[in-house]
C-alpha cells in the first residue's frame, strides 16, 4: 500500500494533547478500512445519540 504525507492542523489545548490526538488518528487510519472510517465520521458528525452510546460503552 502506498503512503501519503499531509500537513494538517489539529486544535488542542497543548502540544502534547495535539501529539496524542495525531497518534490516535494514525492508529485509527491504520486499523480501520476507509468504509469504517467514513461511517464513524458520519455517526460522530450527525448522530449524537449513537455517539453518546459509543462513548458510554468505551467508558469515556
Amino acid at each position: 500500500m502506498a503512503k501519503f504525507t499531509y500537513k494538517i492542523e489539529i486544535s488542542a489545548n497543548s502540544e502534547s494533547e495535539a501529539i496524542t490526538k495525531m497518534k490516535s488518528l494514525t492508529v485509527l487510519a491504520t486499523k480501520l478500512t476507509v468504509k469504517e472510517i467514513e461511517k464513524l465520521a458520519d455517526i460522530i458528525k450527525n448522530d449524537p445519540i449513537k455517539t453518546a452510546m459509543a462513548k458510554s460503552a468505551l467508558g469515556v
